[in-house]
Order: C-alpha cells, then structure tokens, then sequence
C-alpha cells in the first residue's frame, strides 16, 4: 500500500511538473540594502557611544533621523525584499534590526521634544532601554546560528551584533559603563564586517564574478574570479524558484 501511495505521489508529481509553466521574477540580492543600512547607522552612534565624537547626550538626537531612515526604514524594506527571495534568515535579521532602528530614532525624537527622559539622565529609562537589547541579543544568535550553514561572513557579522547587543543590555541595565563601551567596539566590527559582506555582494553583482570572498557555502563559488552559478533550482515541487540571495 506504501509503494502505491509513493507510485501515485509520483505521477501526480509529474502530472503537475508537465503542465506547469515557469515564471521569475527575479530581485537583486536585498542584503546589499539592509547590511549597508546597518553597517552605516551602527557605525555612526557605536563611535559616538564608545567617545570617538559628539556627546552622548547630545549626538543621538541629531543622528536619529538618518538612523530612523537608513537604518530603519532601508533595512524593513530589504527585509520584505529578502521574504520575496524566500531568504529566511534576510527577513528575519534586517526585519528585527530595522525595527530596533526605526524604535531608536523614535525614542531619541521624543526625547528631543521632551516628552521621554533620555537613558543617560534617567536610571529608570535606561534600565528600559537596556532591555531592547535582550530580545534583540536573543534573536540575532539564533540567525547568526542559522546563516552558518548558508554563509560565514553574514554569521560572523551577526555573532559580532549578538555580543555588542548582549554588552550593552549588561551595560544598560547593571549600570557598568565599561560593558557598554565594550558593546559599542562590539558593533563597530560588526559594523565593518558587514559593509564587507555587502561589498562582496554588490561587486560581485555588478562585475559577474567574485571579487572578495564573503564566505559561501555550498555549491556557489566563494574563489575571487569565479563565476556564480545561474541555476534554477526545483525543489519542494516549485519550477522556476530560486531560493536565497
């Protein structure tokens, strides 16, 4: 009786395969956007946080536009890109980041016009705002878990957010000014590594071929001067669709 129901899952497998025809709608790898978004706004208030520039109580305020825009905005929409590309891992890291962003330049905009007490004046508002990061730190090694099967540089670059996020949430809320400091230097090399990342992806889709490895597993090639591969994947009975970036 099994063979029978594996003999007609079969046919209809085949049935289906033969009268289906094949449509892509193909999109550029919506990384590029989202790690950029990230790499530029975390750079940017993890410098002012660890006493590069500006002043803290100060910068934040002036920065939370663009962080609410590039940061923000910018990394929502590659994460809904990413969902078209059925990248798992895309959607879910630039959608909880993007949000964080978009929640950042919000509350440093209140704080502004006065309406919140900001974290630095306030233990109360800081302890809140140290548990941003919690969930957020919690999320984030999850994907970067995840994107280790998918591609290295990505992982490494989230590992890097994991420990700057799970610093400052130890910074914020314990009151250790060193922790927090430690979570700023954390997300500038997460910073870095993922304008990397994205600079391997957006070279190697403007020029066809890998110019700095980023890390890829496996079948694409990862060898500076290789071709990608333009394959059209056919799993889980679904001609014509490429999952990924």
């Amino acid at each position: 009786m099994a063979r029978s129901a594996d003999r007609n899952a079969e046919h209809e497998g085949g049935f289906w395969r033969d009268r289906t025809r094949i449509v892509l709608t193909p999109v550029a790898a919506p990384s590029i956007l989202g790690l950029f978004g990230f790499a530029a706004s975390a750079f940017a208030v993890s410098a002012n946080v660890v006493g590069w520039y500006g002043v803290r109580s100060v910068t934040p305020l002036v920065l939370a536009a663009f962080v609410l825009t590039f940061g923000g905005v910018a990394q929502v929409l590659a994460a809904m890109w990413a969902y078209r590309a059925r990248d798992a891992v895309a959607t879910a890291m630039h959608g909880a980041w993007g949000s964080y962003w978009i929640g950042y330049g919000l509350y440093h905009l209140l704080i502004a016009a006065a309406v919140l007490p900001a974290p630095t004046a306030d233990a109360v508002a800081r302890t809140a705002f140290g548990f941003w990061f919690v969930g957020l730190a919690a999320i984030t090694v999850i994907g970067s878990a995840a994107a280790a099967a998918e591609n290295l540089g990505i992982a490494l670059e989230l590992l890097g957010r994991t420990c700057g996020a799970t610093l400052l949430a130890i910074g914020l809320i314990a009151g250790v000014p060193a922790a927090r400091t430690a979570g700023g230097y954390a997300l500038i090399v997460a910073a870095v590594l993922a304008c990397y990342t994205a600079s391997g992806l957006l070279l190697e889709a403007a020029t066809q071929r890998v110019v700095l490895p980023v890390g890829k597993r496996g079948a694409e090639p990862d060898t500076p001067g290789a071709r990608p591969r333009r394959i059209v994947q056919y799993p889980a009975g679904e001609p014509g669709v490429r999952y990924g970036q």
